[in-house]
């Protein structure tokens, strides 16, 4: 090999020792992303089923739903 060919490896070396650098930093701080991401979700996730349950007691509780207050089906 001629010294201009072991320029150009080492600078294509060099190169992609960069970028793969470049891409490990991406990578950290996409799954550190994801992971907050994944925190939110959760309590998202949390505070949507405290409301259906909420609403669910709530409307239990509601006048007019029981079979009671329905008319007889001769109606």
């Amino acid at each position: 090999m001629t010294v201009q060919e072991i320029d150009t490896l080492l600078a294509r070396l060099n190169e992609l020792e960069t970028r793969l650098a470049f891409q490990d930093d991406i990578i950290q701080s996409l799954n550190d992303a994801l992971g907050q991401q994944q925190i939110a979700l959760d309590r998202l996730q949390r505070s949507l089923q405290l409301v259906a349950k909420r609403q669910s007691d709530m409307a239990s509780l509601m006048p007019g739903d029981s079979a009671e207050d329905q008319p007889p089906p001769h109606y």
